[in-house]
Parts: C-alpha cells; structure tokens; sequence
C-alpha cells in the first residue's frame, strides 16, 4: 500500500514548528526510513500518519483513501514503539491476541495467526510467559509480533532497536530486513541511526529542523547529498569539509589541482575519507602531519593536520584519511595527499551542493537549506 503526505504541516499552538510543508511519496511494499537528529519532526511525522499527531495543513493518503482525518484505528497500520508496550501482566499469548479478539476476530483464525507469526519470529517457547520474563531482545519480538499479527496494510515503527545492546540491534537489522523480504509490506522506520537506515532501507529520507533535505537509496544520500546538512550527517567518519588557501594554488605542484577545482576556490569542498589517497611529501594535493591514528579492525583513519587547507566544521579540525590497518602510516609522518576530482563536492556559501563539470558523476543540482528560524520537536 503506498503512502502520500502532501504539503504537510504540523504546528503547535505555543508556535513551534514541528514539520514544515513536506511532501513524501512511499511506494507500495516499499521499506523507507525517516533519518535525522533528534528534533527534527521525524517522530513527529510517523505520529501524523499513525493518526496520533493531526496536521496542522496538508494531507495524508494511504492507498486510495484520504485518511488525514480518520481515526488511528481505522488506518489499518500497526505500530512498533521504542519503549515496547507491552502489557505486564499479559502472557505473550495475550499480548499478541488482545488487537484480534477486540475486533471479534474467529478464534480458530486467531490461533493460526498466533502459530504463524510465533513460528516467524521464533517465540514459540515464549507463548506462555509473560514480559518481565523476556530478555530485551525477546520483548522486542514480541513487540514486532503483536503488529505483524495483525496484517496491517501499513508498519510504522519508532525507533524500534535503540534499548537494544549493539549484538541484538545487529541481529535485529537482519530479522527486520528478512521480515520484510518475506512480506512485502509497507514499512516507515523511524531512527537518528544512520548504519540502520543505510542497511535497512530501499529509500531513505533525511530530515532536519523540521524540513525534508534529500530522498534517495542509500548510496545517493551517501554519495550524492544535495546539502552540506546531508553529507555531514550521513557517514562515520564524517565528511571532510575545508576550503582551499588560493595563494598555495600557484605553485606548480597545485596546478593540477587547481584546475581541477577552478570555480570552486573560496567555496567549502567535501570529501569522504576512504577517498582521500596517500602521495609521497610534495606530490599531492597538500601537505600534511599524522597527528594521530584510530584503528577499528579492518580499517584505520589517519587524522592530519594540513597548512593549505582550512576546516569548515567547528570542532573538526583534521583531515580524516581511511586507510587499510596495515598502511605504513605513523603519528609524526611527513605526507601528502591528493583527492581524486570525481570524488569532490562543491558546497556554496548557503551550505547548498553546487554542480561543476570538474568533479565527475557526484555533481548535483543544489537543494535549499532550512531556515535558522524553524524551532522543533521530534
């Protein structure tokens, strides 16, 4: 079933702006994922097409019926919250059953949705405890199970995995994406996690004060950010964002670089750093100390510190180079590097992507940034 917000607006009465003029498209068996910082009216959002939250302008569809005003129990959606919700003193039987006997579903249907969805989620053992006897994991189970029993036409889910540790948020992902290819049914996720969202989603849309920044699969959000809000917030590292001191350009060893920048001198460039590449001292790009090394295993991220080049994010005064763990790299080295054309991002003084035929397939068209006005809740 797919689902359309159209030029929706919530604001409350004291003036805060929750979410202004978004328009969304969700297609049918879609699983879409709204991203962002706490605050930014992604809960907010899913609230509205739950019907917990009315908007204040705009409308909500979900397949051909207008439901900006219908009730949340007549949505046909099931939602998943973050803090479970579950019913302590129900067993899990009763937890999951409550919703069909309300709606004086048969027994014998109830009972075979109940072996079906135990058996999806593997709590058949749990039937007969009840939540105070279930690991965090197992709850959270049970949780999905009382939506799925249901056979919404819509899941909505809040944030589903942030109570969990990081071995059960991983094994979760799995069971979530694997539930989802097994049913086929619209799905909005909610998270400010962004490796969720990247490995979760078929599309992602990324949301700050308030506003919507860019809708695309995960590599476009990675790859292509139509913001500097967008490239900072996706990726871990972060982006790398500077601009260039144009007086070391005309040295010769610079010339390949500035050409391959031209119009972008004076603007804020960003690049990731896995594509950041090592050269000998004076034969890259610039010129750079390894102040420190951080290693994870399979990858290790070098952080310079470089004369030519001037940090455009408060706090982030490296720049951050990945590199495989066994690189010949040192604290204290002496080292240049080079970034490669194709992999640049161009931002302009308003924070927004420009396009240049110098910097390869990346080049986008600029998307505006939200006000510094807008005030908002999650």
């Amino acid at each position: 079933m797919d689902v359309v917000l159209s030029q929706v607006e919530k604001k409350y009465p004291d003036g805060t702006v929750g979410v202004r003029s978004l328009y969304l498209s969700i297609r049918s068996g879609e699983f879409f994922t709204l991203l962002g910082p706490s605050g930014c009216g992604k809960t907010t959002t899913l609230r509205m097409v739950a019907g917990l939250e009315m908007p204040t302008a705009g409308s909500l569809r979900i397949g051909s019926r207008d439901v900006t005003k219908v009730p949340p129990g007549d949505r046909d959606v099931a939602m998943v919250f973050q803090s479970y919700a579950l019913y302590p003193h129900m067993t899990v039987r009763g937890n999951l059953t409550l919703n069909l006997e309300v709606h004086n579903v048969a027994p014998a249907e109830i009972e075979k949705r109940l072996r079906e969805t135990a058996a999806m989620l593997d709590i058949e053992a749990l039937i007969d405890k009840k939540p105070g006897q279930l690991s965090g994991g197992q709850r959270q189970r049970v949780a999905l199970g009382r939506a799925l029993i249901r056979r919404p036409s819509v899941f909505l889910m809040d944030e589903p995995l942030s109570n969990l540790d990081l071995k059960l948020r991983e094994q979760m992902r799995t069971e979530l994406k694997r539930l989802h290819q097994e049913l086929k049914i619209t799905t909005i996720y909610v998270t400010h996690d962004q490796v969720e969202a990247l490995t979760l989603s078929d599309r992602i849309a990324v949301m700050g004060s308030g506003e919507l920044q860019q809708v695309g699969t995960a590599d476009e959000v990675y790859r292509q950010p139509h913001n500097m809000f967008v490239a900072e917030f996706i990726g871990s590292p972060g982006v790398n964002l500077f601009s260039i001191d144009p007086t070391r350009l005309r040295a010769p060893r610079y010339q390949r670089f500035a050409e391959a920048i031209g119009a972008a001198l004076g603007k804020t460039i960003g690049v990731r750093p896995e594509d950041v590449q090592f050269a000998p001292e004076g034969a890259g790009d610039v010129d750079c100390t390894v102040e420190f090394i951080e290693r994870y295993g399979a990858m290790a991220y070098a952080f310079l510190r470089c004369e030519d080049i001037r940090p455009a994010t408060v706090g982030r005064e490296h720049l951050v180079v990945g590199m495989p763990p066994t690189a010949a790299v040192n604290t204290g080295d002496r080292i240049s590097v080079r970034f490669p054309a194709d992999s640049l991002m161009v931002f302009d003084s308003f924070g927004n992507r420009v396009a240049h035929t110098g910097y390869g397939p990346h080049a986008h068209s600029p998307l505006a940034m939200p006000g510094n006005d807008v005030r908002c809740r999650d």
